[in-house]
C-alpha cells in the first residue's frame, strides 16, 4: 500500500505513523506540510503522491475555541475532508477519516449505533457532521471511524492535566453526570492498521466495508470515575500525590458553563467494526494504565522510593491552561480550566 497521511502531529496521528508503517509506503504530513485551512491547497500532495490509502488525523479540535470561530472549523473539519474524498474518488484510493462522538446529543440512553439520528450541539459536532456526509457524497470509498475521548503520552489531555492537577491539590471537582470510554491514541492506531490490512485482503469484495464505524474502547465510565482510576494507578506506580481517588469530589455538568454543550452520552457501539474486521475492543482501562505505566517509566528516578509526580509523569508538569482547554471536553478541577 502507499498510504498518505495528514495530521501526523497529533495524538492520532503521531500513533498512526507507527502503526501504518508495515503496510507499505507511508508518507507522513503534518501542520507545515498541509493547511487545512485551506482546503484546495491539498489535492497536490495527493496528486503528486498517488497513494491507495487516504487517511486524515487532522481536524478542529478547540471544541469551545470553535464557537467563536466557526469559519476555520468548517473549513478544516468540513470543506478539507470534502476535498480528500474527492481526490480519493477521482485516484481510486480509500480514504480513512476519524470523526467523533460530537455527531451525537447524548440524549439517548444507551450506545449510539452508527445508524442513529445525528443532532450535534456545537460548532465542532456540526463541522465534524458535515466533513462525514461531504465524504459520504463523494462516492470514494472511505472508512469513517468515529470516536471518542482520546488520549495519549503526547499533548496535552484529561488524563495527563488530572495527574498534574493531583500533584498541586488536594481535592479535585470532577464532572461526574458525562458518559463515554476513554480511547487510547495507540489502540485507534492499531485498529485502524489491522482493517487496512483487512481491506488489502479481501481484494475488491472490500468494497461492501465501505461505511461508517464506530472506533472507542470497550466498557465505560464518567470523568469522575476516569479520574479516580489513573489516580489510584499513579499511586500504585509510586506516585506522590496530594489528592487520590477518594478526594475526587463528583459535580454536574451544569455547575461548568462553557461555550460548547458537551453530549451527555458518549458511548459508542462498536460491535459492526468488531464483526467487520475481526477485532474486540479491549476494555478502557487497558490502555489508560498502559499510559500510567509508561510515563511512570519514563520518569522514573531509581534514587527515590516514593516518587513526585513531577518526576514519575515528566510530561504532565508543563501546562497550558490555553491549550489543555482547546481539548479537554469538560472543566475537571475548579479555577483550573477557566481561562482563556
Amino acid at each position: 500500500m502507499k498510504i498518505l497521511l495528514f495530521g501526523k502531529d497529533g495524538q492520532v496521528g503521531w500513533e498512526l505513523q507507527r502503526a501504518l508503517a508495515p503496510l507499505g509506503s507511508l508518507r507522513a504530513l503534518g501542520r507545515a506540510d498541509a493547511d487545512f485551512a485551506h482546503p484546495e491547497t491539498l489535492r497536490a500532495p495527493i496528486a503528486a503522491f498517488g497513494p491507495d490509502v487516504i487517511v486524515n488525523a487532522a481536524a478542529y479540535t478547540a471544541v469551545d475555541k470553535a464557537e467563536g470561530d466557526a469559519a476555520t472549523a468548517h473549513r478544516v473539519n468540513a470543506l478539507a475532508p470534502g476535498v480528500l474524498a474527492e481526490e480519493a474518488a477521482a485516484c481510486g484510493a480509500w480514504l480513512v477519516h476519524y470523526s467523533t462522538d460530537y455527531v451525537f446529543d447524548g440524549a439517548k440512553e444507551g450506545a449510539y449505533v452508527e445508524g442513529d439520528a445525528t443532532n450535534p450541539l456545537s460548532v465542532y459536532g456540526r463541522t465534524k457532521c458535515e466533513g462525514e456526509e461531504r465524504i459520504r457524497a463523494s462516492g470514494a470509498r472511505h472508512l469513517i471511524l468515529r470516536t471518542s475521548w482520546v488520549f495519549s503520552a503526547r499533548g496535552g489531555n484529561f488524563a495527563k492535566t488530572i495527574l498534574r492537577l493531583a500533584q498541586e491539590r488536594d481535592s479535585l471537582q470532577v464532572v461526574a453526570d458525562q458518559h463515554g470510554a476513554p480511547t487510547g491514541a495507540d489502540l485507534i492506531a492499531d485498529a485502524t492498521a489491522l482493517a487496512l490490512h483487512s481491506l488489502r485482503d479481501a481484494g475488491p469484495a472490500a468494497r461492501a466495508l465501505s461505511g461508517t464505524y464506530h472506533l472507542a474502547a470497550a466498557g465505560a465510565t464518567t470523568w469522575h470515575g476516569y479520574a479516580q482510576h489513573l489516580l489510584a494507578e499513579a499511586l500504585a506506580r509510586g506516585a506522590e500525590l496530594k489528592a487520590g481517588p477518594e478526594s475526587v469530589l463528583p459535580v454536574l455538568a451544569r455547575d461548568w458553563p462553557a461555550p460548547a454543550a458537551r453530549p451527555r452520552n458518549s458511548r459508542l457501539d462498536t460491535h459492526l467494526f468488531e464483526a467487520s474486521f475481526g477485532l474486540q475492543m479491549p476494555d478502557w482501562r487497558a490502555h489508560v494504565d498502559r499510559l500510567v505505566a509508561g510515563l511512570a517509566s519514563a520518569g522514573r528516578d531509581e534514587a527515590h522510593g516514593a516518587q513526585r509526580i513531577d518526576r514519575v509523569f515528566p510530561s504532565c508538569s508543563p501546562y497550558s491552561h490555553k491549550a489543555t482547554q482547546a481539548i479537554i471536553p469538560v472543566p475537571m478541577a475548579r479555577g483550573a480550566d477557566k481561562q482563556s
